[in-house]
């Protein structure tokens, strides 16, 4: 696994050990990643001993539990807590991963707990996804046309057209995929990576998008689309179950079509 970017010449060191209450019968520990770039210290692991008869059974119910009633400065994003945001995207247990949907008994032994890889670290468990988001907008994921609209404003696509977006759709964006990939690691700042390349074939998938030639010769790149080596990271870590690798595979495809 690639290392996380840190400030130079940085380690991550043992840090604070936060005990359980007197009297907790069913205790697991949480060694968390925690970075704070305003306090000008390494990179530290802290420790907090949760009870888990009085916390929920996910990974979030825990790190909730510590922001709330540990310790406040713990910081991490999330929002509905039902896996469709993919804001609480981090690494657990040394998976790429949702903490909403990461039951804690899936975990043998001590919760080991730290941010996307290959990322800058933003504070604590957040990463900064700016480029990543960069990158998705440089697909221009959207609907594209030069056919007017019909009366009723609705393009209509029959059930076949509309199946072929199934596993497509579902993308919530958390990027477990493209930060648990290699080639990403290594070519991050031109492989468009798994999740981009994903909502990209989405559209060219779409029967009611006209620009599938754009799209196609948007990727025509060494690095954008050939930088995949069709490790399979990308579909073994994906929280909704979805193959981004079969999407790069069919981008491939129509590429050499065009070729022929």
């Amino acid at each position: 696994m690639a290392e996380f970017v840190l400030p130079a010449n940085s380690r991550i060191q043992p840090g604070a050990t936060h005990k359980a209450p007197a009297g907790a019968k069913r205790v697991r520990a949480f060694k968390i990643y925690r970075w704070n770039p305003d306090d000008g210290k390494n990179p530290q692991t802290d420790t907090y001993e949760i009870d888990l008869d009085a916390c929920g059974p996910m990974v979030l119910d825990a790190l909730i539990k510590i922001k709330n009633e540990v310790d406040s400065t713990l910081t991490f994003r999330r929002s509905c807590r039902e896996g469709i945001c993919g804001s609480c995207a981090m690494n657990i247990d040394g998976t790429n991963t949702l903490a909403c949907l990461k039951p804690i008994d899936e975990v043998t032994g001590d919760v080991r707990i730290s941010p996307l890889p290959h990322m800058p670290v933003v504070k604590d468990l957040v990463p900064d996804l700016t480029l990543a988001y960069a990158q998705l907008r440089s697909i221009e994921p959207w609907l594209k046309s030069d056919t007017p609209a019909p009366p009723d404003g609705e393009r209509r696509q029959s059930k076949e057209e509309r199946a072929r977006l199934d596993g497509m759709w579902e993308c919530i964006l958390c990027f477990c995929c493209t930060t648990s990939c290699p080639s990403y690691w290594w070519n991050g700042d031109r492989y468009l990576g798994p999740a981009t390349l994903l909502a990209a074939y989405r559209w060219i998938a779409d029967s009611r998008d006209e620009a599938t030639g754009e799209r196609l010769d948007a990727l025509q790149d060494p690095f954008k689309l050939y930088r995949c080596h069709t490790i399979m990271n990308c579909t073994q870590t994906c929280p909704k179950g979805l193959n981004p690798a079969k999407a790069i595979g069919e981008i491939k495809s129509l590429m050499l079509e065009r070729q022929a």
